[in-house]
């Protein structure tokens, strides 16, 4: 009985109470479900502040457009990077289920600290002056600038730790060993993408109109109540919730077989006691040993790989000290995280276009017709053409695209993981053509209207941007959930937080290698003959299409670049049907 009572057990499970966890008890799509519910409140409480934030920053506290829009640039990207240390302490102390309620509670009390200060006038600076024809305004310092800034960064933190944790908990609520868990998964990350983009519609319509036309005290108070609300919906999901058992800190893995790799590099070993090394030693088991380990584990992963040799001289019989013994299944654990990430870098330059979404494709549209029969449309609403999309797309390709392509390739995904991130690549490619070419329609509009040195409305509709975003919003979904199942499905199950939160570091190191780009083209591009692409008295004066081309170059040169890695990847799973 006890036998039989151990098979019906998650291994390395546990529930919410810390007991074994159980098959057809715990875990499942309803447990992932609620995940999915969740992702809709906290994307809506993050975006609604993040996407009007320059605003607020700008008019209610004073700060200079520049120092605003830089604030905002480091906000965003410190809340996407510190998703890295949200999985690396889900993975190494903390599940993703306690890493999210922490997670969650910090955002709250960030959200908190803003809202009073939005509700209170003697938290905020001053209101201008009017001396002459100028407004004196004093930007906001001393204590409110410490609560204004220990709010944002308390927020930073608190998304940090939700988005490296919360996909990979709703991922792991499903079986990767059965045919139908697998294509759970891959549902789960399609419409994880499409709550993502609900939570965004929500935010940049709804309640950033609440912002600007009733007050960002409320805007505030809907994103601390929305956050809120997450929690217990969030633990509604815990008795069908099945949490992985932390295994420690990967990193102290990843390290002790580089350092061992490296100094048993230096140690002069004979051919025939390097080969006999690694047939005898206990660390480095039997073919028949690492089969039957291969059979307990949740995930299979290859058999000795002939890449990343170098990594192979972790493996003595007598190691320089106990503390450095390395066994196969480690080594090869660090050869899967080395494979992974060149494509992890690849997807850089894809974020670095989506970028441009929130910079120049908004100052393009400002300067073009933007009514929509008699409505006028704010320019900065124009993420709503590929939140939309997203939302369209995502379950059409689920239930679509991929029943089609498996009958197609008879294969259990249909499109593989990198094929899907390879598309988002190529549209990406395409949207900054489309962009370049509006761009080129666009000036020439506003030389044959005469309107160059002109503020005035261009006469040319606003929909030729919402080309670009619908392209870039097709690319996102692709690359983003694509990435998603990747690394989580790649990476060993000790580093899947960790991995999973690649995806978040790529989005703000994107976003940070455009504002570099900028720079770079400008300084580059500054001589005594000619000002600089991307300066002038307006935008029709700045040579934006060329940047464009820069940018579609640099995405086929990185198109190429990801070729190259992913002809060469091979699967971790040795299931043909993977691959």
């Amino acid at each position: 009985m006890e036998e039989g009572h151990q098979l019906e057990r998650w291994e390395g499970y546990v529930d919410w109470k810390h007991r074994p966890a159980m098959r057809g008890h715990h875990g499942g799509m309803v447990a992932a479900s609620f995940v999915l519910v969740v992702e809709i409140l906290e994307n809506l409480a993050f975006l609604a502040n993040a996407s009007n934030l320059v605003i607020y920053l700008s008019k209610f506290m004073h700060i200079s457009p520049s120092k605003s829009a830089n604030t905002v640039t480091n906000f965003m990207g410190t809340a996407f990077l510190l998703a890295l240390l949200g999985g690396f302490l889900s993975d190494a102390f903390l599940t993703t289920y306690n890493m999210y309620l922490i997670s969650a509670v910090i955002e709250f009390f960030g959200l908190v600290m803003l809202t009073v200060q939005a509700h209170l006038p003697l938290l905020k600076p001053p209101p201008c002056e009017r001396v002459g024809t100028e407004n004196i305004c004093q930007e906001v310092s001393g204590g409110k600038a410490l609560m204004l800034f220990g709010g944002l960064y308390l927020i930073a933190l608190g998304v940090g730790g939700i988005k490296g944790s919360l996909a990979t908990h709703g991922a792991e609520q499903l079986d990767d060993n059965t045919p139908q868990g697998r294509k759970q998964r891959s549902t789960f990350f399609n419409y994880f993408v499409f709550c993502l983009s609900f939570g965004a519609l929500i935010a940049v319509t709804l309640v950033v109109w609440i912002e600007d036309n009733v007050g960002w005290q409320w805007g505030l108070g809907i994103s601390t109540a929305t956050i809120f609300l997450s929690i217990p919906v969030f633990l509604a999901g815990s008795a069908k919730y099945r949490n992985k058992i932390p295994s420690g800190s990967p990193l102290t893995t990843i390290a002790k077989v580089l350092a061992s790799a490296l100094l048993n590099s230096c140690i002069t070993r004979s051919p025939s006691n390097a080969v006999a090394s690694m047939v005898t030693s206990p660390a480095y088991p039997t073919q028949t040993t690492e089969q039957e380990e291969m059979d307990k584990a949740e995930l299979t992963i290859q058999t000795h790989t002939q890449d990343f040799k170098f990594l192979d001289r972790a493996i003595v019989s007598k190691p320089i000290h106990p503390v450095l013994g390395c066994t196969k299944e480690q080594v090869e654990e660090v050869k899967i995280v080395c494979r992974i990430l060149p494509i992890f870098l690849c997807t850089v330059m894809l974020n670095c276009c989506l970028a441009q979404l929130s910079t120049f494709s908004v100052q393009q549209a400002d300067t073009m017709d933007t009514k929509l029969g008699s409505m006028k449309v704010p320019p900065a609403s124009l993420p709503v053409f590929p939140v939309i999309f997203i939302m369209i797309l995502a379950p059409l390709y689920d239930h679509v695209i991929i029943p089609f392509a498996r009958k197609v390739t008879r294969t259990e995904m249909g499109i593989s993981h990198l094929q899907r991130i390879g598309i988002g690549l190529i549209l990406s490619i395409i949207a900054m053509v489309v962009a370049a070419l509006v761009e080129i329609k666009r000036k020439r509009v506003a030389s044959h209207a005469g309107l160059l040195d002109s503020d005035k409305p261009l006469p040319i509709t606003f929909f030729w941007v919402a080309l670009q975003y619908l392209f870039l919003g097709s690319a996102d979904l692709f690359t983003l959930a694509g990435l998603l199942e990747f690394f989580f499905t790649e990476a060993p199950a000790s580093v899947r937080s960790l991995a999973t939160a690649l995806s978040w570091a790529s989005l703000a190191m994107g976003y940070y290698l455009s504002s570099v780009l900028v720079s770079i083209v400008n300084s580059v591009t500054d001589t005594s003959q000619h000002a600089p692409w991307l300066s002038g008295k307006n935008i029709n004066h700045y040579h934006l299409e060329r940047f464009y081309w820069l940018m579609c170059v640099l995405s086929g040169l990185n198109f190429l670049h990801y070729l190259f890695w992913a002809k060469r990847y091979n699967y971790r799973s040795t299931r043909s049907d993977i691959k």
